[in-house]
């Protein structure tokens, strides 16, 4: 057994207003402030949880279900790129329709009550063209990302073009924009000159003038209406980040495709994974380098990355438990603000001049970047995961947010390779607390952690946990665990289980908790006040002043905690699967639980279950649903009533029987697919996958391309129904390109020749399969 202890007492983090004055009071009165350790919203303590999603790279009739998907997941600001290039590819003519409607996504925002952070640039990257800088504004007598006053009148433009698109949007105003992000990663990044690529490989100025370009921008922003409560920078890497003018933002990748421009031949293991505490100190931390004191400002992040894209040089197939593995590492440094680059992936635009706006290393039209939510709606694993923790923070963010981090001794000297240390943190306020747990690593094969117990000594007790034995947490997984946890009155020593949330149903709390993978559930519950403890699913062991309960089924249980004051609290534990598939909403005043594979799109209008390939898919509820409650879409069979908590359903969808795909083998390496008309009836999504081997595979339609894809040796998923009108009359064809084996060029005619010559080129289709996605209405 492998024990640990770790010290938090005394431990009260000091919190007063932040050294930069920024805030603002809106018409309505709602209020935001910032303090040095987190966002106050109306005098209370504010959980920022951004997903980046970019409204030029996704068809604008879907924006809604995706903005709602978003907030499904526990969402509550959107920031996204404004990509120069995007809106004024030519000179002089700006494009504000369309898929570029910035004003029609903020409304929508607006609409399902999601914040948004716009990022003006004019410098952006996001793998685009020029780092988004249009291709005109070359070759002029200036310095790009400078202060030069020639640069700055082509910004101010480009500014007032914004601000005209976003009036009356504004927090100011009532508004969801409460943010502005200004350039991005200035005088420390750049990115191809796309007309060199391939030539001489020059790249877009990392910028000059340092801090006082910047300020210069955010003065420029607010001379044309682009005012609001908040104006961030990116600050990694000594990026210009003015502490007096700008909240500096940080954040972590752990997958670099852009090492391997240069001469990188193996990927590292990085230390993102390496508990840090971002706050409570000046030394300088990976990742992290402030140029001011660290306590004089939040640590808050806007690129922890939600997934990452395949560059060329650079294949690989994101693993999932990556992405909440990174949030639990930040939070626990004392994050109170995080940001996912991408949370929703999408497609890049084709151009009015350029064929194609994206950076050469990376595919011409997918910007899927293997997010949370893929480039056609698809849920990952990630945002399963991800929605879990995103419910949690919500739910305790008033204490949470001023809670201190503490770090055992040697945490942060861990070296990323050691994969048989375990790796733990603590936010605490030194009474109560969450001891986090993470288990996963980065480009390491990891083992599972067992055998090992920890004590956290606190100034009236010390509390072991587990009380007998150890603890087991499987390979790349992490945790959150509380301890001293109040529950209405009811003291929860500690818990072996993650908490997600609560809802009240008749007068009556409910909590939620679910079991991380390797661990054993088990509540350490104090006496006082409780009478007695009964349940199904669970065993009960009393002790001295506290009762042990040990779950003992997952998939159906319930512990109801009856108290000396005639009040029950009941708490259920989820198995891990379960708590992936775990929704919480809000319909005509009652909160609900949906346990589902389904994912659930909720709006004043309606609920609706998404699904994909759908045959039978089962639905729990709590509390049950009301006797008039229907649905739409699909043949329900209410299950028997079992003992634990949840209402079941079983709900079965009519397949299509008919054949909806031809497909007609041109070559190994071509194949021309025909969908019938039939494909697109009651369908809100088509996807086309596709298993390959190759270098790229391109998919076409009359000789455009639609798509394309990085072998990764990963299936490549098209979402086909924004082409449902080419398709009636035209056939997609799909073309691998061949990887070589061996290849090298061939020039030594002595005339103008160039020849690329390999040993063996491999190019197969292997298969490809369909899969729809509909949708079935909860009258309820």
């Amino acid at each position: 057994m492998k024990e640990f202890s770790v010290n938090i007492s005394p431990t009260k983090k000091e919190i007063f207003p932040a050294s930069i004055d920024m805030g603002d009071q809106n018409v309505n009165g709602d209020q935001f402030q910032l303090t040095n350790y987190y966002f106050k919203k109306n005098g209370q303590p504010f959980y920022g949880i951004c997903g980046e999603f970019h409204f030029s790279r996704y068809e604008n009739q879907n924006w809604e279900d995706e903005l709602i998907k978003m907030k499904m997941a526990g969402i509550n600001i959107v920031p996204t790129y404004i990509f120069w290039n995007h809106h004024e590819e030519v000179q002089g003519e700006f494009d504000w329709k369309g898929n570029k409607n910035v004003r029609k996504f903020i409304e929508l925002c607006d609409k399902h009550g999601l914040y948004v952070i716009i990022r003006i640039g004019p410098f952006c990257h996001g793998e685009v063209r020029n780092g988004g800088m249009p291709d005109w504004l070359y070759g002029r007598p200036f310095q790009l990302r400078s202060n030069d006053s020639q640069y700055l009148e082509f910004v101010k433009k480009l500014y007032q073009e914004i601000s005209n698109q976003i009036q009356g949007l504004l927090f100011e105003d009532g508004g969801p924009i409460i943010g502005t992000q200004i350039e991005n990663e200035h005088q420390h990044a750049g990115a191809p000159w796309e007309m060199t690529t391939g030539s001489s490989n020059e790249w877009v100025h990392a910028g000059g003038d340092g801090d006082e370009h910047i300020k210069v921008l955010k003065q420029l922003a607010q001379d044309v209406g682009i005012v609001t409560p908040m104006y961030t920078c990116t600050a990694w890497g000594g990026a210009s980040a003015p502490s007096d003018e700008v909240l500096p933002l940080w954040g972590g990748y752990a997958f670099w495709p852009w090492i391997f421009y240069g001469d990188a031949t193996e990927h590292p293991a990085t230390p993102e994974y390496i508990y840090r505490d971002f706050h409570n100190n000046d030394k300088d931390n990976y990742g992290f380098t402030p140029n001011y004191p660290a306590e004089n400002l939040p640590y808050a992040c806007c690129e922890m990355g939600g997934g990452m894209t395949n560059f060329y040089q650079y294949r690989f197939k994101l693993p999932y438990e990556s992405v909440d593995a990174m949030a639990n590492i930040k939070v626990a440094g004392g994050c109170n603000f995080v940001g996912y680059y991408v949370f929703h992936g999408g497609q890049n635009p084709t151009g009015k001049k350029t064929p194609f706006l994206n950076e050469s290393a990376t595919p011409k039209i997918s910007y899927d970047y293997q997010a949370p939510i893929g480039e056609f709606g698809q849920i990952r694993a990630s945002y399963r995961r991800l929605k879990r923790q995103h419910y949690f923070y919500k739910e305790v963010e008033n204490s949470f947010c001023e809670m201190k981090t503490t770090l055992p001794n040697g945490a942060e000297d861990i070296e990323p390779k050691d994969v048989e240390t375990p790796r733990f943190a603590i936010r605490s306020n030194g009474e109560s607390g969450y001891l986090f747990i993470n288990n996963y690593q980065d480009h390491v094969k990891t083992q599972k952690q067992e055998d090992f117990s920890l004590f956290i000594d606190l100034e009236k007790e010390s509390i072991q946990l587990p009380s007998q034995g150890g603890l087991a947490l499987e390979k790349d997984e992490s945790c959150i665990l509380p301890f001293n946890l109040d529950l209405n009155g009811c003291t929860l020593q500690y818990a072996t289980a993650q908490f997600m949330t609560s809802i009240e149903v008749e007068n009556e709390s409910y909590y939620f908790f679910y079991t991380p993978n390797g661990l054993t559930s088990e509540y350490m519950i104090k006496n006082s006040p409780v009478a007695t403890i009964t349940g199904t699913g669970i065993e009960t062991e009393e002790q001295e002043n506290h009762a042990l309960v040990k779950v003992i089924n997952e998939s159906n249980n319930r512990m109801d905690i009856h108290l000396q004051n005639g009040k029950t609290l009941h708490i259920c534990t989820l198995s891990d699967k379960d708590s992936q598939n775990f929704w919480k909403f809000s319909r005509k005043g009652q909160d609900y639980v949906f346990v589902t594979e389904a994912t659930v799109l909720v709006s004043e209008e309606d609920v609706r279950l998404e699904i994909e390939d759908p045959a039978t898919v089962e639905l729990k509820v709590f509390p049950p649903l009301k006797e008039e409650a229907s649905f739409k879409g699909c043949k329900v069979k209410k299950e028997k009533q079992q003992p634990g908590l949840f209402e079941t359903y079983d709900l079965s969808f009519k397949r299509k029987q008919e054949k909806i795909l031809r497909t007609d083998q041109v070559s190994d390496s071509q194949l021309k697919l025909e969908i019938l008309p039939s494909a697109f009836s009651d369908v809100k999504e088509l996807l086309i996958k596709v298993n390959y081997v190759g270098d790229i595979g391109y998919a076409y339609i009359d000789g455009e391309l639609i798509h394309d894809h990085f072998y990764n040796g990963g299936t490549w998923e098209i979402g086909l129904k924004k082409h449902e009108e080419k398709l009636k009359t035209k056939e997609i064809y799909l073309y691998v390109s061949p990887y070589r084996e061996g290849s090298y060029v061939k020039s030594d005619s002595p005339m103008a020749a160039r020849t690329e010559m390999s040993e063996k080129k491999i190019a197969t289709l292997d298969k490809v399969t369909y899969s729809i996605v509909t949708e079935c209405l909860i009258d309820m």
